[in-house]
C-alpha cells in the first residue's frame, strides 16, 4: 500500500492518501482520521457517511475541504 502526504502552501502536513493494489484510495486528515474513499471499479468518491460526492477520483479535495473547514472555525 503506498501513502501520499499532503502538503498546503506552507508546507504543512494536512492529510494522507493511501492507494491498494486495486487503485482504491482512503483520503486521511493530519490526525489519520478516514475523510473518504475512491472505489476504482466503480470510479467514484465517497465521504466518510458513504455518500457520492464526485465521479472519478476526488480525495485529495476531500482533504482540502476539511482543512478550509478547520481554518473556518
Amino acid at each position: 500500500m503506498a501513502k501520499e502526504t499532503i502538503k498546503d502552501f506552507s508546507n504543512r502536513i494536512i492529510g494522507y492518501i493511501e492507494t491498494d493494489a486495486k487503485g482504491n484510495k482512503t483520503a486521511r486528515d493530519f490526525y489519520n482520521r478516514i475523510l473518504g474513499y475512491y472505489d476504482a471499479k466503480q470510479n467514484v468518491t465517497r465521504d466518510f457517511y458513504n455518500r457520492i460526492v464526485a465521479r472519478g477520483d476526488a480525495v485529495a479535495g476531500l482533504i482540502y475541504e476539511e482543512e478550509a473547514k478547520k481554518n473556518k472555525r
